[in-house]
């Protein structure tokens, strides 16, 4: 691969800020110099300048199996040499019914109808058209309104925006979103309470108190994320939170549905995080893990009772894309499912998580960090400017993405995360590695962390004393 691709080198000329990268490639980032991949094994990444990177947040928390598996690649190209492309809506295929069967036999008794996609944004728009479709065809049609937990993600599509509490995207497309309604979500680092369940402010109380306001007559789902993600640094709900959502959702006739785009696919050492609560919701959507990272999958996975009104009534999900039930897709995705059982990766998940967790407790020592907390292979570090008062860094600091882009020199792959201390202020980072992370890499990801905290803290200090703020 590297003897066919050479990065440009030579930059362009951008008059906000001087000069960017050269490139025809439109990346998320304009104004940062990538490195360039050419390959990437276990746990690391190797760019073309012959540096190595340890990817401690699977990418997009997406590779937990690893780098490299050829068996994965394999999978994906025998599929091709035989079919490349088929109508989801004309036809099936092998794969997609081999790993629908595989889903449903690791998903709760009774979901096992899973509808795919190519991202965790596009499983979240399905599985809320079909919330507000289910009830439409159940002759329900003033349930239309969608509850949410706050802070919390859960993709970029314009539906799934509208019930992710993020700020700083919300304002911008702000005209284009639908209102929704958010209570807000555990987070025991923030609250009083400490994560317990009976809290009047975060507990599960709150739904009622939300339902109340909007009309259960009005509501057809409440969406949530089982175990924290980025926007909440995989904080943990008490233990019978979920449960009491369960109830509140049944007493009311509105739908749960578990985003477990990033915190299923064994991420949190079970198959799926709400089963550490043991509980079942009416539709689950997956995406990241379920392919190892290896293309672009997701599902939603829901509830048999759903479907069998749809089938009686309409006959059809008011939902497409060209790329659903895609054949290359789904053979990843059933190759990966095959791979973590073979070798037993979500309990590794779990056992090796625990060490993982333990590790990184010490870092809790450090200045400026405020908590560390997590479970299984999923871990956030969350900073504080006053660690008495929890007093977060001024936005201006940018202090998470100034953590990250530190580390990466120090070539540690993070994902950060900024503004869940009041909407605006805080920062966090994300730890999620492959599964199959070594101890002693473990270890070296310690090492680099407490590295990449005194780099960081050292040019905030300096900039302090210049009078500058970055």
């Amino acid at each position: 691969m590297a003897a066919l691709y050479r990065k440009p080198r030579g930059p362009c000329y951008n008059p906000r800020v001087g000069r960017y990268p050269q490139t025809s490639v439109f990346y998320r980032s304009l104004n940062e110099e990538l490195p360039c991949i050419v390959r990437g094994e276990g746990c690391w990444l190797y760019d073309d300048q012959g540096r190595k990177y340890l990817d401690a947040c699977g990418g997009a928390f997406a590779v937990n199996l690893g780098h490299g598996i050829a068996e994965l690649a394999e999978a994906v190209a025998e599929q091709l040499s035989q079919v490349a492309y088929v109508n989801g809506t004309a036809f099936t295929h092998p794969a997609a019914e081999g790993l629908a069967a595989e889903l449903a036999r690791l998903a709760p008794k009774g979901l096992d109808k899973c509808y795919f996609l190519s991202s965790g944004s596009e499983a979240v728009e399905a599985a809320l058209k079909l919330a507000r479709q289910y009830w439409v065809e159940s002759g329900r049609p003033s349930k239309h309104k969608i509850i949410s937990l706050s802070p919390g993600y859960h993709g970029n599509t314009l539906l799934a925006l509208s019930v992710s509490a993020r700020g700083h995207y919300q304002k911008l497309f702000a005209p284009w979103l639908v209102k929704t309604s958010t209570i807000p979500a555990p987070y025991p680092y923030r609250c009083a309470c400490h994560g317990d369940g009976a809290c009047a402010r975060c507990g599960a109380s709150a739904l009622e108190e939300a339902l109340r306001r909007e009309g259960a007559e009005n509501v057809a789902a409440f969406i949530a994320e089982p175990v924290g993600g980025s926007s909440t640094g995989a904080s943990m709900a008490g233990r019978d939170y979920f449960r009491r959502i369960r109830e509140i959702c049944d007493n009311n006739e509105v739908l749960f549905i578990a985003d477990e785009v990033l915190s299923g696919a064994g991420r949190t050492g079970r198959w799926l995080a709400l089963e550490h609560f043991g509980v079942a919701p009416d539709i689950i959507t997956m995406g990241k893990g379920i392919s190892g990272g290896y293309v672009p999958l997701s599902a939603m996975i829901a509830s048999t009772r759903l479907i069998d009104v749809i089938a009686k009534g309409s006959g059809s999900l008011k939902h497409a894309q060209t790329f659903s039930h895609a054949p290359s897709l789904c053979s990843a995705g059933l190759a990966a499912l095959r791979y973590m059982q073979k070798n037993k990766l979500v309990e590794r998940a779990a056992s090796m998580g625990a060490v993982l967790q333990k590790k990184l407790s010490a870092l809790r020592a450090l200045p400026s960090v405020g908590d560390v907390r997590g479970i299984g292979m999923l871990a956030a570090v969350e900073f504080v400017e006053d660690k008495a008062s929890k007093r977060p860094f001024a936005r201006s600091r940018r202090f998470a993405e100034s953590f990250v882009s530190h580390a990466k020199e120090l070539g540690l792959v993070l994902w950060p995360n900024v503004g869940q201390a009041d909407g605006e202020n805080g920062d966090l980072i994300m730890i999620a590695p492959p599964f199959i992370i070594a101890e002693n890499e473990m270890d070296q990801l310690v090492t680099l962390l407490q590295k990449t905290l005194e780099r960081t803290l050292d040019k905030i200090s300096s900039q302090a004393a210049g009078g500058k703020i970055s």
